[in-house]
């Protein structure tokens, strides 16, 4: 009896110390990107055809960004990165391709605390982030529609955003429904409570009536295809949701040709065509 009460103890231990650890550094894992490397980092140069920025946030954050304008009358995407990405490659994907050849403009930022960027990751920093996004990109286009888009964690960023900003639509790729429903999909033994930062997104979209797209990689082994799913029922009839041959990462861009048309059909007419060469 004494050795089970031993054993009882040790693992009670060993379970305190693990939630500890996963309590302390629970940021470390939701903001990889933020780690991985010193902060003095040098960021790579602008993709073509857009101009790198620095935005200055409402609490005194300073972000590295990248722009592009929109043709007169066209929308703007605010593109919202992974977390452990960084916003170049939303950036030349949106200043080319279908986007680019209707005139949008894109605007991609790196959070707080990633390369190029100052300050401390957490879910009230990146909404910071995201809102002085948006307030750049209507001072630069006066009456542009902004088009919200994210990937997993950028996802979440932009339903939070859509909450208090308009926006012609939504774009998620590989989104969860909530940090707390991944952190009991991971950790299925950690107190929920601890968790700083929820991203509960399916609150957040609940009932919407922007448009949603919603695309999902079908082998996707970082967030399951069925919390896109999930994601897509709180939103209701609002949320289109396709699931899509592929993973978390290569199905990135894969519906773009019909996600344009979709959201170009928000936007004003006033937006002109390609010149014909």
């Amino acid at each position: 009896m004494r050795i089970l009460s031993l054993l009882l103890a040790a693992a009670a231990g060993l379970y305190v110390l693990a939630v500890g650890l996963l309590a302390a550094f629970q940021r470390t894992l939701i903001y990889p990107g933020a780690f991985a490397a010193p902060r003095a980092l040098a960021v790579a140069g602008p993709p073509a055809g857009t101009e790198a920025l620095r935005l200055r946030t409402g609490d005194g954050e300073t972000l590295h960004a990248l722009w592009r304008p929109p043709r007169p009358g066209c929308g703007v995407v605010l593109t919202f990165h992974g977390n452990g990405s960084r916003p170049e490659p939303h950036a030349a994907r949106f200043a080319g391709g279908p986007w680019a050849e209707h005139g949008w403009g894109v605007l991609a930022i790196a959070y707080r605390g990633y390369p190029g960027s100052t300050g401390s990751p957490s879910e009230d920093g990146l909404i910071a982030d995201a809102d002085a996004a948006y307030r750049e990109a209507a001072r630069r286009a006066a009456g542009a529609p902004v088009l919200l888009h994210g990937h997993s964690l950028g996802a979440a960023v932009a339903a939070a955003l859509a909450r208090t900003h308009d926006a012609v639509g939504l774009y998620l790729e590989s989104p969860f429904d909530s940090m707390t429903a991944m952190v009991r999909l991971r950790f299925p033994l950690a107190p929920p409570f601890l968790l700083q930062d929820t991203y509960r997104s399916d609150e957040r979209l609940a009932g919407a009536t922007t448009p949603i797209l919603i695309v999902h990689g079908l082998s996707d082994p970082v967030v399951p295809v069925a919390s896109g799913r999930s994601l897509a029922r709180a939103a209701g009839p609002a949320a289109r949701f396709e699931a899509v041959p592929g993973d978390h990462v290569s199905i990135l861009g894969i519906r773009d040709a019909e996600a344009e048309a979709l959201f170009r059909a928000r936007v004003d007419a006033a937006c002109r065509p390609v010149p014909a060469q």
